[in-house]
């Protein structure tokens, strides 16, 4: 059963219970660009003892919770997550619409 997250504290939640950090790329989209979005999960890790990690992932750039949710909304999106407890702590996530 999936669950569509709207609220950006329910989403912020979700994401920081599964170790995720928000991520954003500009890419070429015909006469100006597009933000795409995306969470990366694990981050933490790869930034710890000090390593602050790579700022950008696969052509992502880490961003604030703020820039995040601005092209969130900026986009009309919403995140559908599972709701199944037996999930565990997966982090299985899809963008779609705000309805």
């Amino acid at each position: 059963m999936a669950k569509i997250l709207t609220d950006r504290e329910e989403i912020r939640e979700w994401a920081a219970a599964r170790g995720g950090n928000p991520m954003l790329m500009e890419t070429p989209d015909g006469t100006g660009t597009r933000t795409l979005l995306q969470l990366t999960f694990g981050q933490y890790e790869i930034n710890t003892d000090g390593n602050q990690g790579p700022d950008r992932i696969g052509g992502f750039d880490l961003v604030s919770w703020d820039e995040w949710f601005d092209a969130l909304d900026a986009n009309k999106l919403a995140l559908r997550v599972s709701d199944d407890p037996s999930g565990g702590s997966e982090a299985e996530f899809e963008f779609v619409e705000k309805v």
